[in-house]
């Protein structure tokens, strides 16, 4: 059922997104900087969505896909075709929890 869910909104499934975790990709968290403080993902960059056209040309430089992740997985939405569209690999990994739930499964196996 989960997987369902993730593919009627656009989430990366979990498996693509572990391995992509374990393969260096960027997460990048579109949130705003206050919710962003409130708690967000280890190792994620704080760009929110509304900036996130002024930092295509540093999100290119770093050659590593990008998973996008916000509260709910709209944003990250919205922000996965942004860069895709502007010729980048981008993965909606949906909320920031569901990220760093996929990420500690990782560090447990």
């Amino acid at each position: 059922m989960f997987k369902f869910i993730e593919k009627l909104l656009g989430f990366g499934n979990s498996d693509e997104i572990a391995e992509l975790i374990g393969n260096g990709a960027v997460i990048v968290d579109v949130r705003t900087p206050f919710e962003y403080k409130r708690g967000h993902m280890d190792g994620s960059i704080n760009i929110p969505l509304d900036t996130l056209a002024y930092q295509i040309k540093m999100l290119k430089i770093k050659k590593q896909p990008i998973i996008t992740c916000c509260r709910s997985g709209h944003r990250s939405g919205i922000a996965q075709s942004t860069l895709r569209a502007r010729g980048i690999e981008a993965y909606n990994g949906g909320s920031w929890g569901n990220v760093q739930k996929i990420a500690n499964r990782l560090v447990k196996n």
